[in-house]
C-alpha cells in the first residue's frame, strides 16, 4: 500500500467498553495512485462513493462510550470492505447509473491487489480489536454504522433509519423495539437492505464468532451535517447503552446464519428455537412493545380497519393484556 494513504482508521478505546463501533463505508477519498477512477468530482459526494454522515457519527459513539472504532478510508468506488472476499460485488463497475471507467477492465490481478492492500488491512484492524477485548475478558457486541439515500432508482425511501441483522437477535430486536418508540420516527426491519450478507464484515466477524452484533442504518439526509450526526449518536447511544447491560449481550453465543441460504429467506423463527425460555419471552415481550408503538403511530388506521382486515384491533390487544394479568 502507499505510505501516504493508510488504508485504516482506528481510534483506541476500552477493551472493556463491551462494544466496537465500525463503519464500512467511511471515506469518499482514493488514493493518489488510482486518480479519480475517471469519474468527475460530483461523483464523489454521492452515496456510490461512500457512506455520508456515517463516520463521523461512528467517530462520535466511539467517544461517548470510550469504545474502540475501526473505520475505511477508501472509497467503496475502489473496493467494498463490506463485500466478501469472493464477491462479484466487491469492485464495481456500474453503481446507480454511473459508469466508473477505472474498474471497467479490472481483472482478477487488480481485484486481488486491491483487496490486499486495501481491504484486507480493515478486517484485520477489526479482528485485532475483537481480539484486544476478549483478552481482557470482555466479550464485546458489533455495531456497524451505515447510511442510506433517500431517494433508490426514483423512489423516495420512507424509513429514518434501519436495523439489519442475519440471525442473532440479542441485540437487534429490542433495539429496534426501542428505536421504533422515538417520536416521528419509520423504522424499518433488515430495510432498506437485509442483513444477511455471505462473507460481510458482520458475518465475518460477530456471526461466526458468537458475538451480539447489529448494523444500523440512518437516511443520510438526517445526518448529513454535524446537528444531525451529534444527534443520531446521541440517540443511538441512549438506547444502545442499556441493553449492553443484558448479560445476554456479554457472552458468546452462536446462531445458524441465514447468509448464504438459497433465496436468503430462512424464517427468523428458526432462531428461536435455539433460545432459552427468558430470552423467549423477552424477545417475545420486545415484539409485542414494538407492534403496540407502530399502531400508535399509525393513527390514521382505524379500528373498524383493523376488525375487517385482520380480525383484530388496538381494544382486542388491551383486552388480551388484561387476560394474561389475570
Amino acid at each position: 500500500m502507499q505510505p501516504s494513504f493508510p488504508p485504516v482508521e482506528t481510534i483506541s478505546g476500552a477493551s472493556t467498553a463491551g462494544v466496537i463501533f465500525i463503519c464500512d463505508h467511511a471515506s469518499p477519498a482514493l488514493p493518489p495512485a488510482y486518480a479519480s477512477l475517471g469519474l468527475p468530482p460530483a461523483q464523489f459526494k454521492r452515496h456510490i462513493a461512500y457512506d455520508i454522515g456515517a463516520a463521523d457519527v461512528t467517530r462520535e459513539l466511539a467517544h461517548l462510550f470510550g469504545a474502540p472504532a475501526v473505520l475505511t478510508r477508501a472509497s467503496r468506488l475502489l473496493i467494498d470492505a463490506n463485500r466478501g472476499a469472493d464477491d462479484p460485488t466487491l469492485v464495481m463497475q456500474l453503481s446507480d447509473g454511473a459508469v466508473v471507467p477505472g474498474n471497467a477492465d479490472v481483472g482478477a490481478g487488480e481485484v486481488a491487489t486491491r483487496r490486499t492492500q486495501f481491504w484486507q488491512p480493515y478486517r484485520d484492524a477489526v479482528r485485532a480489536k475483537i481480539d484486544m477485548c476478549l483478552a481482557a475478558d470482555r466479550v464485546p457486541a458489533i455495531v456497524s454504522l451505515h447510511s442510506f439515500t433517500p431517494y433508490w432508482k426514483g423512489h423516495a425511501c420512507r424509513w429514518h433509519a434501519g436495523v439489519l441483522w442475519d440471525c442473532d437477535p440479542r441485540l437487534p430486536l429490542p433495539f429496534i423495539a426501542a428505536l421504533a418508540r422515538e417520536p416521528g420516527l419509520i423504522v424499518g426491519d433488515n430495510e432498506p437492505y437485509d442483513g444477511a450478507l455471505k462473507g460481510d464484515t458482520l458475518d465475518e466477524h460477530a456471526t461466526a464468532r458468537g458475538l451480539p452484533n447489529l448494523l444500523i442504518e440512518i437516511r443520510q439526509d438526517l445526518i448529513a451535517d454535524a446537528a444531525g450526526q451529534a444527534q443520531w449518536a446521541a440517540r443511538i447511544a441512549r438506547l444502545l447503552r442499556p441493553l449492553l447491560l443484558d448479560p445476554q449481550c456479554q457472552r458468546v453465543q452462536h446462531y445458524p446464519s441465514r447468509a448464504g441460504c438459497a433465496g436468503r429467506q430462512t424464517p427468523r423463527s428458526q432462531t428461536m428455537q435455539n433460545l432459552d425460555a427468558q430470552t423467549r419471552t423477552e424477545l417475545e415481550a420486545a415484539a409485542f412493545r414494538r407492534l403496540t408503538a407502530h399502531l400508535r403511530d399509525r393513527t390514521d388506521v382505524q379500528n373498524i380497519d383493523l376488525m375487517n382486515l385482520a380480525g383484530f384491533c388496538r381494544n382486542c390487544l388491551s383486552n388480551w393484556l388484561q387476560d394474561a394479568a389475570n
